[in-house]
């Protein structure tokens, strides 16, 4: 495991560049990230034809990133994508064979730490507040979905959100139900979809038929970038290794909360109501004990 924190990726380093690059470059940036990262491991050539530029010009942006030539630009491709859809057998056998001595308490509280400290980094603020005021909006229904790992920060998401706002819904994860879901789908309402390496087809499907229906899609995912990033609103990249043959979710969990925070107060006059409310009938069915 590296010791200088995870690797930014190629698709990071495109976005990252975007203002210095000239307008072919831009072009061709456009078309590797379109079907990313699949869409450069084709040929040069075919690369360049695919975004209508010279051969010069995709040697030029490869360059740019840092790297010597199109062969090893490909190369950290292939080292990408291998990450993305590595299984977790694969992932515990990669880090164990270049685990460092010291204590798994710290290794991976380090790594926890680092991907935090990345995730949020990577941030816009601006992004950040537009996400809030789609999911703060009275007038938009809020739907919230995860995967086989990710429903429970979906399903966390979903139980606070609930008592900061009504008109939320928890889609089921079973992709013989969620089209159920989306019957109540309207223009302009949220969908916040959790997704993560090994990303699920049904979680893709899902994702465009809310698009089919001019729903705005939040997308919580990682650092390689679920499909569903390419259509939708806004998407949240959080650092997910861990020396673990599972990935960590604290980075994603702790921007979920995060956004709760936001909304929560954007909405506190209601909020409080709906808390109090929600006190009460705990009270009076005594679910939680009283000292």
């Amino acid at each position: 495991m590296s010791k200088t924190g995870p690797k930014v990726t190629i698709a990071e380093k495109l976005r990252e560049q975007s203002d210095v690059l000239t307008r072919s470059e831009r072009q061709l940036s456009d078309v590797i990230l379109l079907n990313y990262p699949v869409s450069g491991l084709g040929s040069i050539t075919a690369l360049a034809e695919a975004a209508e530029v010279s051969t010069p010009t995709v040697a030029r942006l490869v360059q740019k990133l840092g790297f010597s030539g199109f062969p090893s630009f490909q190369q950290a491709l292939r080292e990408e994508l291998d990450e993305a859809i590595s299984s977790p057998l694969a992932k515990r056998e990669r880090w164990v064979n270049d685990a460092p001595d010291e204590h798994i308490l710290n290794r991976f509280t380090k790594a926890v730490i680092d991907n935090i400290s990345q995730s949020l980094d990577e941030v816009d603020p601006k992004v950040f507040k537009r996400a809030c005021d789609l999911i703060a909006d009275p007038k938009r229904r809020v739907f919230v979905v995860g995967g086989r790992i990710t429903r429970t920060l979906a399903d966390y998401f979903f139980l606070h959100l609930q008592v900061v706002r009504d008109q939320v819904t928890h889609v089921a994860s079973n992709s013989n139900s969620w089209a159920h879901y989306l019957l109540d789908t309207r223009k302009n309402d949220v969908v916040v979809i959790f997704d993560i390496r090994r990303y699920e087809n049904s979680t893709l499907r899902l994702a465009e038929a809310a698009r089919e229906r001019n729903a705005k899609i939040i997308l919580f995912t990682d650092q390689w970038s679920s499909p569903v990033d390419a259509i939708a609103d806004i998407t949240f990249k959080n650092r997910i290794s861990a020396p673990s043959a599972w990935d960590s979710n604290v980075s994603s969990m702790l921007l979920a909360e995060i956004v709760i925070a936001e909304v929560q107060e954007r909405n506190w006059k209601t909020t409080r109501k709906r808390m109090e409310t929600l006190e009460a009938m705990f009270d009076k069915s005594r679910v939680f004990r009283k000292f």
